[in-house]
C-alpha cells in the first residue's frame, strides 16, 4: 500500500497509516492487516518481499505447490481451495496423466478412503504413490497401531529414483521427478510438486495453475461447482457408490458438539492470534469441529490433534510459528535422548 498525502501532514510528507507523517522513502507497507516499516522483509511462500517506499518489491521464484489431505475428508488444493469430500473408494489425489486416455505422465498418487466412524465420514486409510508406468517393485510402509485407522503407504516405483527419510513426526518420500509426499503415519498427507508441474496435473488436489476457481475440474475436463460431483468423478472404480449428500456428524451426534466446539476453540483463541491475520482460521475450526464430532469409534484426541496441527502447519508456511502443544493438549513425547 503506497503512502498518500494526508490532510494533516505538512507539504512533502505522507500519512504513514499509523497516525504519523513521514518522507516518501520511509513509507510503510501493509500485509495481512499489519504494517511493516520501510526496509523490512517478509517471506511469502518461497519468495522474499522488501518494503520500499510503501510498495512491496518481491523476488519472482517459482515455488513448490502443496496439497494437504487430512482428517475426515478435508482437502486444501495446490491453489488453496479448501473443501470437504467424504467418499468411500480409491480416488486420484493428483497425477500428471491428464487429458486424453493416451496422455503420458510420470506419476500418480491414489488415496483410499474408508469410513472412520459411525456417522459416515471417511478418512484416508492408504496412500499409493506410483512413479512411472512400468512398475515392478513395491515398497510397503505401515503403522498398524495408528488410530482411528491402520494407515498404509505404498510406493510403487518405476526405478529406485526416490529416497525416504524420517523428519520429526513425518515420513518423507522424495522422488527425482520433483514429487514429494510427506505423511504423519496417521491421517495427514502433504503432497508437494515442483513448479514444473504447474497446470499439468489433475485430481482431487486441483490443477496447480495458481487459480483456485477452476480447481473443481472433473476427470472428463468439465468445470464443476459442486465438490461432491467433482470428487465422484475421480474415483478409481465405477463399482464404488457416488457420494450424494454432505455428511454433518455434529447433527447426527449432537451430544458431542459442545465438547468439539470447546476443544477446537483453541484455533480461534489467543494461542493462534499471531496467525489469524495470515491464515483464515474459520475453515480449519469448522473442520476440527467436524472431525471431533465424527470420531466416535476411538481416536477422539487424535482426530482433534490432527485438525489443530493442520492449521498450525499452514501458520508455519505463513511464517507465524505457534507453540500450541502442551503436556495437556496434544503432547509429543520425544524419543529417549532425542
Amino acid at each position: 500500500t503506497e503512502c498518500v498525502s494526508g490532510c494533516v501532514c505538512p507539504e512533502g510528507l505522507f500519512d504513514d497509516g499509523r497516525g504519523g507523517c513521514v518522507e516518501q522513502k520511509d513509507c510503510p507497507c501493509s500485509h495481512n492487516n499489519e504494517w511493516y516499516s520501510s526496509g523490512k522483509k517478509i517471506k511469502v511462500d518461497c519468495n522474499t518481499c522488501t518494503c520500499q517506499k510503501g510498495i512491496w518489491k518481491c523476488t519472482d521464484n517459482m515455488c513448490y505447490g502443496t496439497c494437504m489431505i487430512y482428517g475426515s475428508g478435508h482437502y486444501n488444493t495446490f491453489d488453496g481451495k479448501f473443501y470437504d469430500f467424504d467418499g468411500s473408494c480409491e480416488y486420484v489425489a493428483t497425477q500428471d496423466f491428464c487429458g486424453d486416455k493416451n496422455s503420458s505422465g510420470s506419476f500418480s498418487i491414489i488415496t483410499e478412503n474408508v469410513p472412520c466412524g459411525t456417522t459416515g465420514v471417511t478418512c484416508s486409510k492408504a496412500i499409493k504413490m506410483f512413479l512411472g508406468v512400468s512398475s515392478q517393485a513395491m515398497k510397503a510402509l505401515s503403522n498398524r497401531s495408528a488410530t482411528p485407522l491402520p494407515a498404509i503407504l505404498e510406493v510403487i516405483p518405476d526405478t529406485k529414483k526416490f529416497s525416504e527419510m524420517t523428519v520429526g513426526l513425518y515420513l518423507v518420500i522424495e522422488a527425482s521427478n520433483g514429487v514429494m509426499l510427506i505423511w504423519d503415519k496417521k491421517t495427514t498427507v502433504f503432497i508437494k510438486l515442483s513448479p514444473d508441474y504447474k497446470g499439468k496435473v489433475c485430481g482431487l488436489c486441483g490443477n496447480f495453475d495458481d487459480k483456485a476457481n477452476n480447481d473443481f475440474t472433473t476427470r472428463s475436463g468439465l468445470q464443476e461447482s459442486n465438490p461432491l460431483n467433482f470428487g465422484n468423478s475421480w474415483k478409481q472404480s465405477p463399482m464404488c457408490p457416488d457420494v450424494t449428500q454432505e455428511v454433518k456428524p455434529c447433527d447426527l451426534k449432537p451430544h458431542r458438539k459442545s465438547w468439539a466446539e470447546k476443544e477446537c476453540s483453541i484455533i480461534q483463541s489467543e494461542v493462534f492470534k499471531i496467525c489469524h491475520s495470515k491464515v483464515n482460521p474459520l475453515p480449519f475450526y469448522e473442520a476440527c469441529v467436524h472431525d471431533a464430532c465424527s470420531c466416535d469409534s476411538g481416536g477422539d484426541c487424535e482426530c482433534f490433534c490432527s485438525a489443530v496441527a493442520a492449521y498450525a502447519q499452514e501458520c508455519i508456511k505463513a511464517e507465524a510459528c505457534v507453540f500450541w502443544r502442551t503436556p495437556d493438549i496434544c503432547p509429543i513425547f520425544c524419543d529417549y535422548y532425542n
